[in-house]
């Protein structure tokens, strides 16, 4: 039931994550965000980067959770492989482990400006799986 994927937007990309509960859905959108850089495989899961938030609602909430780790691989000059989210009302508490960039074996694809609220949604779906999907600007 869980996974990622990305979905065709005119100008950026789409990312997208499936999961059996919400928390799930969540770490499979960071995954899809990898993606769009780099191979989630190539990416050794070495550090751990804590990251807590909050917003008014689970839309929100995604787009806080994907721009906090655009923001943390910037700075720290690190790609992630491995996330665990657990989210209690309005509250993210997550965990995103990975590593510092390694040019020559990560060869990035794009960089990413940040998440958007084209195509935002977080819902629970008539199959019973979790979405959680937006447009990330590259």
């Amino acid at each position: 039931m869980a996974g990622w994927e990305h979905f065709h937007h005119v100008a950026d990309i789409g990312v997208r994550g499936r999961g059996a509960t919400l928390t799930e859905a969540f770490e499979q959108a960071a995954l899809a965000l990898t993606a769009v850089i780099v191979r989630p495989q190539a990416v050794h899961a070495r550090q751990a980067v804590e990251v807590r938030l909050s917003a008014s609602d689970p839309e929100l909430l995604l787009v806080e959770w994907l721009d906090e780790l655009i923001y943390q691989m910037a700075t720290r000059h690190m790609l992630f492989s491995l996330f665990q989210v657990e989210i209690e009302g309005n509250r993210l508490r997550g965990t995103a482990w990975g590593e510092a960039i390694d040019l020559q074996r990560h060869q990035a694809a794009v960089e990413i400006k940040g998440a958007t609220f084209t195509e935002l949604a977080v819902r629970h779906q008539a199959d019973g799986c979790w979405l959680a999907q937006c447009v990330v600007d590259v």
